[in-house]
């Protein structure tokens, strides 16, 4: 269990490490690069698999497979859940010029109710053209091979990382079973166990969705924000054996609930967990660099840990980075922060 102190201690010690890279030469600026050329990475700390989603390097200036694949290595990260716009693009999906670093950032200030009236007009322009390249999209879907997906796979294994889930947008209300067979195929050859989605809030779409899932022997692991509740997944779980949690953390911290209950009495049906620091409603519910928040990161580890359980805990990097550092750089700093907490005695 991490006391304030170890918190503490352990923002001093990343800090004064990631400013020692700053002042650092060009030489000790590419070792990282170079060390990753010879040892492949490896984020499975003491039994547990710590991995990271991809969406945490949004802020990051080219979002190809290749350059993610990049970013995930030079974090020290060897197994994630993946976006799904690096693999299709890579796949051959047709282009975007949608900035969706940007609409996520809209949206997330939207969810915390911080978005301004001109922030909300932008928001709804910036939905539109996603929809509409949406229809795009689905039409591709419904055509694509698989072969890009095998090829993208082994390229990611050869640089040992491996992919326990993927994201599309393939899995709406609105999406035929065409498009979400597709999502679950690609996801299914990437080697993934299961897909991601926001929870849909509809029970005849998570009882289609479950079906479909078993179906393809993938799970179906549903993600929430602040409407999480104990109860939050009860009806979907029920409807499938594929049906399962992308549990959040961080966001049930800030819902006002204690995650590691939902650790202890739901961990056979989640698949991934999405790890972060923010702090209780009493707190102000902010999303902070980890050991400042109010969500026990280190004891719910501790837990998996001790009880072996078979699920990774994602780091979603969703504070905002600091002045001077980049998301590579604050993902491997979460990674260390997992790394103290399954070492502690």
């Amino acid at each position: 269990m991490h006391t304030k102190s170890s918190r503490r201690h352990f923002l001093r010690t990343t800090t004064a490490a990631a400013g020692g890279l700053l002042l650092a030469g060009p030489a000790l600026h590419a070792a990282p690069a170079i060390i990753h050329r010879y040892r492949k990475p490896d984020s499975k700390i003491n039994g547990v698999q710590i991995g990271t989603i991809t969406y945490s390097f949004r802020s990051m200036p080219d979002q190809s497979a290749e350059a993610t694949l990049g970013y995930v290595t030079d974090a020290g990260i060897s197994a994630i859940e993946l976006m799904g716009d690096p693999a299709e693009n890579f796949a051959g999906a047709p282009e975007s010029t949608l900035d969706r670093s940007k609409m996520y950032g809209l949206m997330r200030r939207q969810r915390d109710g911080e978005i301004s009236e001109d922030e909300s007009k932008e928001l709804a322009a910036m939905r539109a053209e996603a929809e509409a390249y949406g229809k795009q999209l689905t039409e591709w879907r419904t055509q694509v091979g698989m072969d890009k997906f095998r090829q993208l796979r082994r390229m990611y294994n050869d640089a040992g990382v491996t992919i326990y889930a993927y994201k599309p947008s393939a899995f709406g209300v609105n999406s035929s079973d065409e498009e979400i067979n597709y999502g679950l195929k690609a996801a299914k050859t990437l080697g993934a166990s299961h897909v991601t989605l926001e929870h849909p809030g509809n029970d005849q779409h998570t009882a289609r969705l479950g079906k479909l899932g078993q179906k393809h022997g993938v799970r179906v692991a549903y993600h929430g924000h602040t409407q999480q509740t104990p109860d939050f997944w009860d009806t979907a779980l029920q409807q499938s054996p594929a049906n399962a949690l992308n549990f959040d953390a961080g966001h049930y911290v800030a819902a006002g609930y204690d995650p590691r209950e939902i650790v202890r009495s739901k961990h056979a049906s989640i698949s991934s967990m999405h790890t972060k620091d923010r702090t209780t409603p009493a707190n102000g519910a902010q999303n902070l660099m980890w050991g400042e928040g109010d969500t026990p990161i280190g004891e719910m580890l501790s837990m998996i840990q001790r009880s072996k359980m078979n699920f990774p805990a994602t780091i979603e990097l969703e504070y905002d980075v600091p002045e001077g550092s980049d998301a590579v750089k604050e993902v491997a700093r979460c990674l260390e922060f997992c790394r103290e907490a399954l070492s502690a005695k």
